[in-house]
């Protein structure tokens, strides 16, 4: 392999490594405030309840939030060491955003993080709760100084090209780049759906277990809703953002869809084959589309023309399979996460949710849903970038450091694996730990198996294994 190609599978699994712990981070950190509120609000005398959940997340907070910050630095180096001749061309715009990253979001996040773990006990109740609204804001914060400098990566403004560099010349020109909104609200949407969809699975399976109950229970109708309105969001979001693509980046869009040839009232495609590289190649097999839908679904025409691939020379297409199957595998997931939580948004309203243990099965396997969609979402927008890492103004070959030969970074790029192994692996067994201890039990408690005695009579049926309607 060459300088660039070890260069973006390095990064490549850089940010999917480091994306998993922000998106818990976002969605977690949201719990947790919602804990605190009712801790603080004492709803239905429950403040112990909330108080005993709140603690128990808030250290799964930390703990991801550590991993994160971790290989957050790894990533941010990478710009300098591999990316050096990105780094010179766009360094006036690109450095800013970092750099306000790191001052106005990661010490207010970090800051208050630490009294939120190391102040419990020691600060007030209105400053605890302060202390975690603190860190939400922070991770929001975070994530648009690092969204702004991407989002100008995909659809570059307020810049000039001065002796061959892009120079900042409009400040809020840059950082409100056409794809920042649709992007920032989809991110977000997706960080609290991951973190939902953990908190939510962990607790039904205490519940299904029969552990921590009184806790387990409280968190389960927040993570729901939190999580239901999150898959919600994301279908909004992410038809702003496609919307966004095809008119800031028609070939990123075309290829994405898979569509080669420029035409009207274009059908979406639910299903088919691996698209080729070459409109001649085009596999013949089983498909499914929808009759004009995309048409629709883009500009609010039945009949409105899409651009194809055939706009564009060859050479600034994007990787097309790569490009369509991410992007349709992403949007499975995320129906099938919709599904999932709307029929619990139903058990809820009914009151039956905790008499559906076939539900509460199925929330603990979706727990991980998310985070592939994301990964799978974030493969589309980076995939489908290329071959620019500007978009439309640097090629990303362009953008690899010229004096660090192949071999160094094979060399970096095997250290790098076996670190994120070890520290993944460090991170598995900690939360395991962790939730395996679970959240302190209440003063006074005789222990899970007393807790079953408040339970009502057919929920006690639950621990023979029956499905009770």
């Amino acid at each position: 392999m060459d300088v660039e190609q070890l260069a973006r599978i390095q990064f490549a699994i850089t940010i999917g490594f480091h994306f998993f712990f922000p998106s818990i981070s976002i969605g977690i950190g949201a719990i947790v405030l919602v804990l605190e509120t009712l801790r603080v609000r004492n709803r239905h005398g429950k403040a112990d309840t909330y108080d005993r959940a709140a603690a128990f997340w808030t250290r799964i907070f930390a703990l991801t939030f550590v991993v994160g910050v971790g290989s957050g630095l790894v990533m941010e180096f990478q710009f300098g060491t591999n990316w050096a001749q990105y780094s010179a061309f766009v360094g006036d715009i690109f450095g800013a955003p970092l750099a306000a990253e790191g001052i106005l979001a990661f010490f207010l996040e970090s800051s208050f993080l630490g009294l939120l773990v190391f102040g419990h006990g020691r600060i007030s109740s209105r400053v605890r709760w302060f202390a975690a609204l603190m860190v939400v804001v922070g991770t929001l914060l975070s994530a648009v100084w690092i969204l702004i400098a991407n989002s100008w990566m995909q659809t570059p403004a307020g810049y000039q090209i001065i002796d061959g560099r892009a120079r900042l010349t409009d400040f809020f020109a840059a950082a409100l780049n056409p794809s920042i909104v649709p992007r920032y609200l989809h991110t977000v949407a997706s960080a609290l759906t991951a973190g939902a969809f953990l908190a939510l699975g962990v607790s039904a399976w205490y519940v299904l277990k029969r552990r921590h109950l009184s806790v387990a229970r409280a968190v389960v109708p927040i993570a729901l809703v939190t999580a239901f309105v999150g898959s919600a969001a994301m279908f909004a979001t992410g038809d702003m953002s496609a919307k966004q693509v095809a008119r800031t980046q028609p070939a990123k869009f075309a290829g994405i869809m898979a569509i080669y040839s420029t035409s009207t009232g274009v059908p979406m495609t639910i299903f088919a084959l691996p698209p080729t590289q070459r409109a001649a190649d085009i596999p013949q097999g089983p498909e499914l589309q929808v009759a004009r839908l995309l048409s629709f679904m883009t500009y609010g025409d039945w009949n409105a023309p899409v651009t194809g691939l055939d706009q564009f020379p060859a050479q600034d297409w994007p990787p097309i399979a790569l490009s369509f199957l991410s992007y349709h595998n992403m949007v499975l997931l995320g129906t099938l996460m919709l599904l999932v939580m709307a029929f619990g948004a139903y058990y809820l309203w009914r009151r039956s949710l905790f008499r559906r243990p076939f539900w509460l099965r199925a929330a603990v396997l979706a727990t991980p849903l998310p985070l592939i969609a994301i990964q799978l979402g974030w493969a589309t927008a980076e995939i489908g970038r290329q071959p620019w890492i500007v978009y439309g103004v640097m090629r990303t070959a362009d953008g690899v450091s010229r004096i660090v030969p192949a071999e160094q970074v094979a060399i970096s790029l095997g250290l790098l694996v076996g670190l994120y192994v070890l520290l993944g692996a460090l991170w598995l067994y900690l939360m395991r730990r962790e939730l395996g201890h679970g959240p302190a039990p209440a003063p006074g408690d005789g222990g899970d198996e007393a807790a079953l005695d408040e339970l009502p009579r057919h929920e006690n049926a639950l621990r023979a294994g029956q499905d009770v309607a």
